[in-house]
């Protein structure tokens, strides 16, 4: 099943955004990762931020053979994520999509059909038009 990474700079926020995904599915769903917030090395207290080596490494994670799509946050999320993928196993990189989608609709929308057993591009496609409906509801 393609296993999805999220990406966050707040650890809290992303744990949100997995939760609402997971109520989604019953019976499992992909297998979801987050690499979210680092330890402030003043306070040595969760913070906000983004790591490259605990994305790549939940990358490896995530993926079972069938491969992985990876949702960010904000800005520096994804050259973290780019930066990631420099560290990762080669052959699971080209198993890997990073996708634009916006993080919570596009969450929701790759793991329910991560959860119906979609490649990779199927899931990366349906997370990338997941904020549609929002569009579309406002449109009226």
């Amino acid at each position: 099943m393609t296993g999805i990474v999220v990406v966050s700079h707040s650890r809290q926020l992303a744990e949100a955004a997995v939760d609402l995904a997971r109520q989604m599915v019953r019976d499992g769903g992909p297998r979801i990762e987050i690499a979210a917030g680092v330890q402030d090395p003043e306070t040595d207290q969760p913070g906000l931020g983004t790591d490259a080596a605990a994305i790549s490494a939940a990358i490896e994670e995530a993926d079972d053979g069938q491969g992985v799509v990876v949702l960010m946050d904000l800005g520096s999320a994804i050259l973290s994520a780019r930066t990631a993928l420099e560290f990762t196993e080669p052959d699971i990189v080209e198993r890997t999509r990073l996708s634009w989608a916006p993080l919570v609709e596009g969450l929701v929308g790759a793991v329910v059909t991560a959860a119906s057993g979609a490649d990779p591009a199927e899931v990366a496609a349906q997370a990338e038009v997941a904020s549609e409906a929002k569009h579309q509801q406002l449109a009226d």
